[in-house]
């Protein structure tokens, strides 16, 4: 009996030794396994951005009013699609609409009368022509007249002094010579009357010209009055067809509203108020939001992404695989501007709608878990002891890694 349980101890003991070594060997490879992993692995080094969003690369049009007033029809239907030009809100322009009328009116009265007066002007101008024809012949007339009585003065001269000459030889009577004279005399009384004929035919021309071209001047003067009045009258209804073009809240490109304020007949409106925005048709790109710190010199294009909607639970509805597109060089507002390309899959739940938010993951880089713990421990001791608190705000970044 101590025999055998001499023997058992034995066996106890040589099945202990071995346990504990299987122990020891499975210890060390297990340490030697994680080192390795520690020292050699490559996890992911992501930045994250919590502000992210869903935008169509094509910029967003808001509908402004250009001016206020009382609506009087509304189109804004949200997710409609709409034409460039199409009237998406009227605004009151009835009192434009009553002016634009009368001016209207009065214009087309400026038509007729500035007829007319070109018509006269046309009939007067061809009065004065045909009377300078007329004119012109009956001072023609009056020189023939006046050359015929010239002529009869130097014959009637002649015979005057052929009878003086006759009286001084004894060879005519006085009485001849006296009647010699007497009829010189009256042919030249007519020559005199012949020049003053023709001389006053021409100043009475003259004076009626003139007379005519004063008329003509007035007439021309009223012409350019109601052209002038006319021009005025034309500026008014382009203005007034401004004015109401202006109380047509158009659509400024083709698209979908995305954003429409609720407005109802009789509703009043300010200038500038904002009524609704038009998404064109266009690709669906992710934009992130980054600190300045995790973005510069760290995120690149090409880098690979992912984005979880805000709504979707990625459990269900999975994520969105993006690439890093564009990065902007200088912040604004404080972050960085990164904007990723979407890598669409038929089979995904989550619907690309513009402005759809998230957050988004950005792998910047790949290092060991060994390279990424001393990388955070030398920040831990480079950090000051009490750094100022702040408050995350929109853009804040974080770093994390993945494996």
């Amino acid at each position: 009996m101590p025999i055998v349980f001499s023997r058992s101890l034995r066996s106890l003991e040589t099945d202990g030794y071995r346990r504990s070594g299987l122990v020891f060997t499975l210890a060390f490879a297990f340490a030697a396994a994680w080192t390795a992993w520690f020292v050699f692995a490559r996890v992911a080094v992501i930045e994250v951005a919590e502000s992210a969003r869903l935008e169509v690369d094509q910029t967003v049009h808001g509908v402004e009013a250009a001016v206020g007033g009382k609506v009087t029809a509304s189109h804004l239907l949200l997710g409609q699609y709409v034409k460039e030009g199409d009237v998406l809100v009227e605004i009151d322009a009835e009192p434009l609409r009553l002016t634009l009328r009368e001016d209207e009116t009065k214009q087309a009265a400026f038509v007729p009368q500035i007829a007319a007066l070109t018509q006269e002007i046309d009939a007067k101008e061809r009065a004065l022509e045909e009377q300078r024809g007329v004119t012109r012949a009956r001072i023609e007339e009056a020189n023939a007249k006046s050359r015929e009585a010239e002529s009869a003065v130097a014959l009637a001269d002649t015979e005057a002094k052929r009878a003086a000459r006759l009286l001084a030889e004894n060879l005519a009577s006085e009485a001849d010579a006296n009647r010699a004279k007497s009829e010189a005399e009256q042919k030249r009384a007519v020559a005199d009357g012949a020049r003053l004929a023709a001389a006053r035919i021409d100043a009475e021309q003259r004076a009626g010209e003139t007379e005519r071209r004063a008329e003509l001047a007035r007439l021309r003067v009223d012409v350019a009055q109601l052209e002038g009045e006319k021009a005025v009258s034309v500026a008014a209804i382009h203005g007034l067809d401004y004015e109401i073009e202006r109380r047509l809240v158009r659509a400024p490109i083709a698209g979908r509203l995305g954003e429409v304020a609720t407005l109802r007949v009789g509703a009043v409106v300010r200038e500038g108020e904002r009524l609704g925005a038009v998404i064109p048709t266009g690709t669906i790109r992710i934009v992130g939001e980054f600190l300045p710190a995790a973005a510069v010199g760290r995120i690149h294009p090409g880098q690979s992404a992912r984005m979880r909607p805000e709504g979707f639970p990625w459990t269900q509805y999975g994520m969105l695989d993006a690439t890093v597109a564009r990065v902007a060089n200088e912040p604004r507002s404080g972050s960085i501007r990164v904007e990723l390309d979407v890598a669409l899959r038929p089979d995904s739940l989550i619907p690309l709608e513009h402005g759809l938010p998230g957050t988004l993951e950005v792998e910047v880089e790949r290092i060991s878990p060994a390279l990424l713990v001393l990388r955070t421990a030398g920040r831990r001791l480079a950090a000051p002891a009490h750094p100022p608190r702040s408050d995350r705000g929109e853009g804040q970044t974080e770093a994390a890694a993945r494996p």
